[in-house]
Formats: C-alpha cells, sequence, structure tokens
C-alpha cells in the first residue's frame, strides 16, 4: 500500500478503504475509533502504564505463538522488538483512541496492533501499512481478543498504578508517623461530636493519621493481589477458540516474566471474561482510602482554622495568598485540593459499580469507563498524597501554648478529675465553670478539691492520656 501524493496511504477494513496519514503508526480502526469516539479528548495514551501493559501482552503473545510453532521467528523477533521499544517508552504518541469508547475495548487493542504492527515491518525493512508482510490482526493478534486482552492489560497496568499510590501513601504515613512523634509532648484537648471530650496529645491525633494510611495500603494490597489472576487464553468468550490448548500457559508465564508480577490464569476462563469483581473489589478500596484521607484533610483544616477566630491549634504551612480582596488571608488550599480528589474517587466508584453491574452474559462491554475510572483514581490520589506530604504535613506546627490554655480552660478537663474528686464534685465544678466562665483548674482550686501540687502532677501529658492507676499523689 503505497502513499499517496497527500500523504496517506490506503488502508482497508470491513467498512471499506479509508485514507490513513502515511506518518502515522495507527491505522484503519484507530482512524474509525478516533472519528467515532470525540468524546473527552483524552488518549488512552494518558495512562502510560495501559500501554506499557499492551505492549508487554503482545510481547508475551508473540512469544508463546512462536514457541507453538504459529509464529515464524522474523515476524515474532520484529513484533518482540516493536514492543519493548513501546515498553521503553517509544511510540506512546501514537495510541490516539479516546479513553471513553464503545466496544468493549476493541478500539484500544486494535490501536496497539496497528502501532506494533507498523513499527514491526520498519523493523523488517518494510513500509508501514505492508500488511500482506505482517499483519496487526493475523500477526500481532494472534490467539488472542480483546475480550483478554483488554482486562488482563486493565490489571497489569493498575498493579503497577497501586504501587505507586502505596510508595506515595508510605511517604505520607512517616510524615505524619514524624509529627506524632514531634508534637508527642504537646497536650490538647479531644473533641467528640465538636465539643470537648478529654486531654490527649497532639501526637495521639496524628498517629491516628499514619495508622489509617497503614490500614489502607494493606487493604490496597489485598485488592492487587485479586488482579493477579487473568484470563489471557480464553478468546471471545473464554472457551478458546482459535487459541492453541497450551497456549494460555505459556503466554501467563511469558507475561509474569516480562512485567515481573506473578499472574495465574484463572482456572475458569468463561467466567473472568465477564466478570468484573477484582475492579469492583479496587474501586472500593480506592473509596475506602479516598474517604479516610479527606477525613484527614478536613481535620487538618478544622484544626487550623482562624487563625484569630477558628480553633488555631496547628499552623499549615502557607503556599499562596488565599484571596484577591483580603489582603493577609491564607487558605489551606492543599488540604482542599484534597478533599476534591476524595469526591471524585468516591464518584468514581458509583462509576465502576454501575459499568460493572452492566455486564451482559459473556462479557462487559463497559470496561473502558471502568478503567478510565480507576486509573483516574490511582493517579490522583498518588499525587494527592505525594502534594499533601511535600507541601503540607511536613511543615506542619503546633501552637502550643493555644493548646495548653484549652486545656486548662476547658470543663471537659473535669471528666479526668472525676476518679480523683468524685462525681457529683466533679459536675458541680463543671457547671461552676459553665455559668462562671471560670476555669476548671481555678474552681478546684478554690474548693480545695485538690492542692496545686495534686492538680499539676494531673495535668502532665503522661497523667492525662493514657490509662494510669487511680491515685492523688501528695
Amino acid at each position: 500500500m503505497n502513499a499517496t501524493a497527500s500523504a496517506t496511504r490506503t488502508e482497508h477494513d470491513l467498512l471499506g478503504d479509508r485514507e490513513v496519514p502515511a506518518d502515522a503508526y495507527y491505522g484503519v480502526h484507530t482512524l474509525r475509533a478516533i472519528e467515532n469516539f470525540p468524546i473527552t479528548g483524552t488518549p488512552i495514551s494518558i495512562y502510560s502504564e495501559l500501554v506499557r501493559a499492551l505492549a508487554a501482552i503482545k510481547q508475551a503473545a508473540a512469544q508463546a505463538n512462536q514457541a507453538l510453532g504459529l509464529l515464524d521467528p522474523q515476524r515474532a523477533d520484529a513484533i518482540e522488538r516493536a514492543c519493548q521499544e513501546i515498553l521503553g517508552g517509544a511510540l506512546h504518541d501514537q495510541f490516539v483512541v479516546d479513553v471513553i469508547q464503545g466496544g468493549a475495548g476493541t478500539s484500544t487493542n486494535m490501536n496497539a496492533n496497528e502501532v506494533i504492527a507498523n513499527r514491526a515491518l520498519e523493523l523488517m525493512g518494510r513500509a508501514r501499512g505492508d500488511y500482506a508482510t505482517l499483519h496487526p490482526i493475523e500477526h500481532v493478534n494472534m490467539s488472542q481478543s480483546t475480550n483478554d486482552v483488554y482486562p488482563t492489560a486493565l490489571k497489569v497496568a493498575a498493579w503497577f498504578g497501586i504501587g505507586r499510590l502505596i510508595e506515595a501513601m508510605e511517604q505520607l504515613r512517616l510524615a505524619f508517623d514524624a509529627k506524632a512523634q514531634e508534637f508527642a509532648d504537646v497536650l490538647k484537648m479531644g473533641r467528640t461530636q465538636l465539643q470537648d471530650a478529654v486531654p490527649m496529645t497532639l501526637g495521639q491525633e496524628f498517629s491516628t493519621y499514619s495508622t489509617m494510611i497503614g490500614e489502607d495500603q494493606e487493604r490496597l494490597r489485598e485488592a492487587a493481589s485479586l488482579i493477579r489472576e487473568i484470563n489471557l487464553g480464553g478468546t471471545a468468550i473464554g472457551t478458546g477458540i482459535t487459541a492453541h490448548p497450551d497456549y494460555a500457559k505459556l503466554v501467563c508465564a511469558s507475561l509474569s516474566k516480562i512485567t515481573g508480577i506473578e499472574l495465574v490464569t484463572s482456572p475458569n476462563l468463561i467466567e473472568a471474561t465477564q466478570d468484573c469483581g477484582a475492579f469492583v473489589q479496587l474501586s472500593g478500596v480506592l473509596k475506602r482510602v479516598a474517604v479516610k484521607l479527606s477525613k484527614t484533610c478536613s481535620d487538618l483544616r478544622l484544626l487550623s482554622s482562624g487563625p484569630r477566630a477558628g480553633l488555631n491549634e496547628i499552623d499549615l504551612p502557607p503556599m499562596q495568598a488565599g484571596s484577591s480582596i483580603m489582603p493577609g488571608k491564607v487558605n489551606p488550599v492543599i488540604p482542599e485540593v484534597v478533599n476534591q480528589i476524595a469526591y471524585e474517587v468516591i464518584g468514581n466508584d458509583v462509576t465502576v459499580t454501575f459499568a460493572a453491574e452492566a455486564g451482559q452474559l459473556q462479557l462487559n462491554a463497559f470496561e473502558p469507563i471502568i478503567a478510565h475510572s480507576l486509573f483516574k483514581s490511582i493517579k490522583h490520589l498518588q499525587h494527592g498524597c505525594e502534594t499533601l506530604t511535600e507541601r503540607c504535613v511536613r511543615g506542619i506546627t503546633a501552637n502550643r501554648e493555644r493548646l495548653r490554655e484549652m486545656v486548662e480552660n476547658s470543663i471537659g478537663i473535669v471528666t479526668a478529675l472525676n476518679p480523683y474528686i468524685g462525681y457529683a464534685n466533679a459536675t458541680a465544678v463543671a457547671a461552676e465553670a459553665d455559668a462562671t466562665g471560670g476555669s476548671v483548674y481555678r474552681i478546684v482550686l478554690d474548693r480545695g478539691l485538690m492542692t496545686q501540687a495534686q492538680l499539676d502532677r494531673l495535668m502532665r501529658p503522661e497523667e492525662l492520656t493514657r490509662p494510669r492507676p487511680i491515685r492523688v499523689a501528695d
């Protein structure tokens, strides 16, 4: 197929002939997808791990087909070399179909087949579009279907994305843990339902954020283990039609070696081809991460509120001017952006839920929107954690005097005195403090219920913030 004077080449598909840009590595199937799905304006190349996953699958398939005597060494070598280049970052700009598309991912699979075929042709010394020599479907897509390639690619891409997210979360966890140690001796009032509760340390408060992140890392690892099961070799609906009986085992082994992931072939390929349960599970865990991360960011905003008319317990590092009209105003912009990421992830989970439920019989046609939703959630959560770590948490400082003052003036401190002065006396002290605005500390002294030495001993963080034997020191 020759390039025309207008720098195109003619390619043919089921619907007829089309002119494809001569310098494009994609072909007619991709061209039609570009025209059919002008939806988001965002190409699949935005998810580099998806492109690499597709290349890894095509390389593994070429290796398996050559081992089975189905693909000659010359074509197999050219396909492998093209795939290796893509794995190294080349030609990603040629993966141009929209992230949201009809056809259960067929356009994405064909985009990969065509780019790999045309690059392989160049490596063989042939022209792009010379499909009589090496064909996108006959050779690059041999023993495959979109229905086993696409979900496998999503799982491989998600695996690597989860790994990066877990690492970003680890840096955030360590940052919160460092602050927990830094603030271990800073006494403050805990709150329930936004009302004064009992004393705690600021270090204890920050340690909870570290612990929550660590728990969610474990849940992500569990979700990642579920996506190691793939359906390569199932082809169209899981029966394995057009594939060699040994192909599934060989291609799984090859893909595991290429990616470094311990992949396993599903024991029931028909079930695996239609089931999106692993994606639903992963999306639910991402929502869990988002919800808890958002709660943490809301806490940071509340604790830093004011500074004069709010809680003003901590200071967040100032990142930018907060207002075009109010001089000197600085807003908690980093926690705010992470809150918004969380809202998006929660919405993405709803999308994944509906799309997974909508699968019919032997295939789910809505995996493209599942992929787009999952990859957005993973990518944005990763960037959100990195931003929160670098531009917020590491720079947080405690307003120690303000925190101490609130403890001493809080009525809630009376709860800690209850075992020492009795419930009736504690109630009377609380009532007087509420009515007069006086401090619990001063009222207890004035009533002679405890000495100053006893109160000062009790007011130490180690006495107020953990279980201790009930005793009143002399």
